[in-house]
Formats: C-alpha cells, structure tokens, sequence
C-alpha cells in the first residue's frame, strides 16, 4: 500500500460557550483548524486534525502548520502509510520539530492502519481499557460568580470535572476557585489551570491562597524550572502541561518538579504515536494524566477517545471531547459523550466517516 495523495483543508471552529478566555488577556470565538486526507492506492482514506488554539498558546498557529505540511507532504508521496515510524523519520528528515503540523499525518496513518487491520486504533495501541471515561471541561476566565455559574450549568449535562482557567491576579484566582469548589458542593473534579500565565511571585502567592482547597494546580509558570520553585512552596498536587514535550521533559516534571499528573496533547507530542509513548510512561512512573488536544473537532475528538480508551483506568484522570466544546461537526458530531462520558467508537481506525461533501476544496494537494 502506497500513499498516493493528501488533501489539506481548512474550516473554522467556533467556540459554543461564546468567548474562550485564558490568562494574559488570550481569548476568542473561533479557531482555524486543519484537516488532513491521506488516499492510498489501495482505496483506504485516513484523516487527522490539527488546531493550534491560535499563535499564543504553544509555539504553533495555523498558517505555520499549513506551510510545514507543504514541504513535508511531497516526501510523503509513495511511502506506506502503514510503516508510521517510517514516516516519522521522514518528516523529521525534512523539518525539525513542528510536531503540530506532523500530528494529522500520524492520527491519518493511525486511521488507515486501524481500517486495513479492521480494528479501531485502540485496538492497536493497548487494547480497549474500559468502556467509558470520564471527560472533562475546561471554564473561561471570567469573574467568580460566572464561572461558578457556568460549572453548576454544566452539570446538568453530567460534568463533574472542571478546568480552570487562572493566571492573571493569583487573590482573584484564588476567589475564582474557591466560588466554584463551594458551589460544586465538594462533588467535582477541579483543576485550576494557569497555562503557565503566573510569573514567580504570582504562582507563590497563588498556592499559597489555594493551600486547604480540594484542586490541583495546573502549569501555574510558563518554565519548568520556576513550575519547580512554586511546588517547593505548595502543598497542593501539580499538572503540568505545556512544558512538557517529550520523554526528557517528562522525567524532569516528575523527579524535578514533583508533578503528579500530565496533561497530554496529541497535537504537541506529534500525534497518536507521541502520546502513547508518553501516556505510557507516565504510567510506569506512577503518574495520572489527562488525554486530549490542544484543540479541534470530531476527527480530534475520535484521535483523543482512542488513546483514552485504551488507557489504564487508574492512571487516567479524564479526557476532553472538544467536538462538546465547539458548534462545527465534519464527521456527524461523533463520537458523542454521554453525561459527562466518553467511549472509543465501534468502527475500525478513528472509528468515524468524514463528510467530504461539507468541506469544500482543499486549501491545497499533492500528488
């Protein structure tokens, strides 16, 4: 089996809550995103998804993914799609790094192979751990009282984990967790997440406002050095996120920072293959951990539930379903959550069908 095309699009996704707010004053409505359509000659077709959550978030933005898959596209023309190591080192041949732009080729290739096997990708990757888990939602950045609101609104539909989005003033941050963990009732999940928004002193006086409070501290410094420092200070559980982007990186969160639990990003770590490695490891090393993406839709909602699925109950803390999150659908709004949960999908590969008639011409293909 060769590869004999790629098609790349692009659609907006719009945010269903409104207005997604971060600390630093990121916020926005909508985000571009990019889909990818790997054709093989024997007839099998695999899709992957890339959204970088703008060009602030992590060293990526949509424009700079598209430019990496045009020069690394043409290489990919006539390989086997199969061989997922070997498509690796031939991207990593032509660019170094830009992990978010090689992540639809592998989540694509991950499609293809799971469809030639007949089996979802989970299957592949460890074998399906259980039938449901448990997913996550992420608050905006907004006063104590909204985003206690939004959390008691939202657990109507059967959500009982809860991010946090901190990281401008660490007492406003404190009152902002503290409103939502008094309206939850002590019968939620809580993170509160900095995205690494807090300076040194910020983080310090942050955890120390938190200490007492039922949560854990996600990313609250940008460096892994200073994320180091605050949890020297803290007696709260640490997450970390952003800093983390690969296996040297996730030794040094563990044995230099003293985090507990990683959120891993399919998008960061280059794609399915990055994440199982890490997902694995932080099991090894006694971890818990969040799966999901920096950003996306169905097809990334599919890529996230398969690694989640097949991950070890104890070492998953929860994972997040964005195509919940956002109002666009390219693939039937699946795999759908139910009350507060999810599950890998049935069918083989990403276990989804991809209505190529609602996306328009490709931004681009090569052949």
């Amino acid at each position: 089996m060769k590869i004999k095309g790629i098609d790349v699009y692009a659609y907006d996704l719009t945010y269903a809550h409104g207005e997604y707010v971060m600390s630093g004053g990121r916020a926005a409505q909508a985000q571009s995103s990019t889909l990818v359509r790997v054709q093989t000659d024997a007839g099998v077709t695999g899709w992957g998804e890339a959204c970088p959550l703008g060009g602030t978030y992590l060293p990526a933005f949509p424009a700079g993914i598209r430019a990496s898959l045009q020069e690394m596209l043409p290489y990919l023309i006539g390989e086997d799609p199969t061989r997922i190591t070997a498509l690796h080192e031939i991207m990593d041949g032509v660019l170094l790094g830009q992990e978010a732009a090689k992540s639809p080729i592998d989540i694509a290739c991950w499609d293809i192979l799971g469809k030639v096997a007949g089996l979802p990708v989970a299957a592949l990757i460890g074998g399906r751990t259980q039938e449901s888990f448990p997913l996550y939602e992420a608050v905006p950045l907004t006063s104590p009282e909204e985003m206690a609101a939004f959390c008691l609104l939202r657990r109507e539909a059967g959500i009982s984990r809860f991010q946090l989005k901190v990281g401008n003033d660490p007492h406003e941050d404190a009152a902002r967790t503290r409103a939502v963990v008094e309206a939850m009732g002590g019968e939620a999940f809580i993170v509160a997440d900095s995205n690494g928004g807090w300076n040194l002193r910020q983080a310090v006086v942050a955890v120390r406002e938190l200490a007492g409070l039922d949560v854990i501290v996600e990313q609250p410094c940008r460096d892994l050095a200073d994320c180091a420092l605050v949890q020297q200070m803290s007696t709260l559980p640490l997450s970390l996120d952003e800093c983390v982007t690969g296996v040297n990186e996730l030794y040094r969160a563990k044995f230099e920072a003293g985090a507990v639990a990683l959120n891993i990003k399919i998008g960061r770590l280059g794609g399915i293959s990055g994440a199982v490695r890490i997902r694995d490891l932080a099991t090894e090393l006694g971890m818990i951990f969040t799966i999901e993406d920096v950003w996306g839709g169905d097809v990334t909602s599919a890529a996230v539930a398969q690694v989640a699925g097949s991950a070890r109950p104890d070492s998953l803390m929860h994972a997040s379903f964005f195509n919940d999150w956002t109002n666009e659908h390219v693939a039937g709004y699946a795999p759908r959550s139910v009350q507060g949960r999810g599950r890998v999908p049935d069918g083989p590969g990403l276990g989804i069908e991809v209505d190529e008639a609602a996306l328009g011409a490709p931004i681009f293909s090569v052949r």
